[in-house]
């Protein structure tokens, strides 16, 4: 495969990749608004069934390949193809996605507390707010994740600088005779 490409080879032939397959169909711009929804319920559901399993055990690393990981967890290799990407920025260890086909070994070895601050970040309350974290966090401890991942991409900005406030550069000058004078 070449890197950028988005098929493979397979004996002789030109295959699409497991993701491009995945985010053409999940992110269609020709696909009826409603199919694109139910998609998007019916993917919401499987995804929720399988964090329930691995939140269960989460101290546990699942391994497998592809097809493996889709068969143990009850669904389509393109379902489960989308649940790795979705899961990708978590893990301990990143899979390969951008190559992946259903025979690459996968792991879903995931970081508990980025996890956590992901499906937040992702607006996803019905991942994090799924019971079985309650078994892994105190409540006190979800909430102050919560407000971590939160604060992850709010920017500040910093306070102005008046024109008859000392200089920051520490003349002791107002800035408005120093460095912010204009030329």
């Amino acid at each position: 495969m070449i890197p950028g490409d988005q098929y493979y080879e397979k004996d002789g032939r030109h295959i699409m990749g497991l993701l491009q397959d995945w985010r053409e169909e999940a992110y269609s711009q020709e696909t009826d608004k409603k199919q694109l929804e139910k998609f998007w319920q019916d993917y919401f559901m499987q995804e929720k069934g399988i964090y329930e399993q691995l939140l269960a055990d989460p101290d546990t690393v699942v391994t497998g390949t592809v097809a493996e990981l889709a068969e143990k967890y009850g669904v389509s290799v393109k379902i489960m193809t989308g649940f790795l990407d979705g899961i990708n920025d978590s893990l301990k260890e990143a899979n390969p996605i951008e190559e992946m086909t259903e025979d690459t070994p996968v792991n879903l070895g995931f970081d508990k507390e980025l996890l956590y601050k992901n499906m937040v970040d992702a607006k996803a309350d019905w991942l994090y707010g799924l019971p079985a974290w309650n078994d892994i966090y105190s409540e006190e401890e979800q909430k102050k994740l919560y407000l971590e991942a939160k604060k992850m991409n709010t920017i500040v900005k910093p306070k102005k600088i008046g024109r008859n406030d000392p200089c920051p550069c520490g003349s002791g000058k107002k800035y408005k005779h120093c460095c912010g004078r204009t030329a």
